[in-house]
């Protein structure tokens, strides 16, 4: 009996789920989502390092990097894998370590993918979510809630978020792509509203000695 009675939880479960799935904006996901964004959008910057796990199962290979982002607006730095990547709204710089080299080009949000100051606000268009439960990360219970593309040809298929019902902060989310690869990323410090220099969103070539500037504009 006691067997019979969890098969027929995990039953309405399922049948919760899906009629959720059925529902283009999940009420309940969008209150914790909307919670979220508001959280985020309310500071003027913030600052995070963060994991970022890389799965292939037609590999079998897992590799873990590790990264810091900073983020204001429409502008944000990033540094991770021997890479920095610089956008000040207009340009971006990517610079690789390795060769001491810095790309410049003319930033076209229509031409990102995702770029990391968009996870925050990502559901607000183009995009079917629902409440997919809950769970524990680090210790701490967070909402579940999954996201996916209204655009067929998004190459990422479903995105797996992971928001603290603490304090909705947003834990960690995971991309899955037709390929079959799958990346995770996890905050693992976070610091709301930093002091940044004037010209923090820029390359400073001064800084780089003997820096090869290729301007693809």
């Amino acid at each position: 009996m006691k067997r019979l009675f969890s098969m027929l939880l995990a039953l309405l479960a399922v049948v919760q789920i899906a009629s959720a799935q059925n529902n283009t904006k999940d009420p309940q996901a969008e209150k914790i989502l909307d919670a979220m964004s508001k959280k985020y959008q309310s500071m003027k910057a913030f600052r995070a390092s963060f994991s970022q796990t890389t799965e292939s199962p037609s590999a079998k290979a897992k590799e873990t990097i590790n990264g810091d982002i900073t983020v204001a607006g429409n502008k944000f730095r990033l540094a991770v894998a021997g890479q920095e990547i610089i956008n000040n709204g207009t340009t971006i710089w990517t610079y690789m370590k390795d060769v001491n080299e810095v790309n410049i080009s003319d930033f076209d949000p229509d031409d990102q993918e995702m770029t990391p100051n968009q996870i925050y606000s990502l559901y607000k268009k183009g995009y079917k979510y629902y409440y997919a439960g809950e769970a524990k990360e680090g210790g701490e219970a967070v909402h579940v809630i999954e996201l996916t593309p209204e655009d067929r040809q998004n190459q990422v298929f479903k995105i797996r978020m992971h928001i603290s019902k603490k304090d909705n902060t947003l834990k960690s989310w995971k991309m899955f792509r037709k390929n079959g690869n799958r990346y995770t990323y996890t905050i693992k410090k976070f610091t709301p509203n930093p002091t940044l220099e004037a010209n923090y969103f820029a390359f400073d070539k001064s800084k780089y000695k003997g820096v090869n500037v290729v301007d693809l504009r």
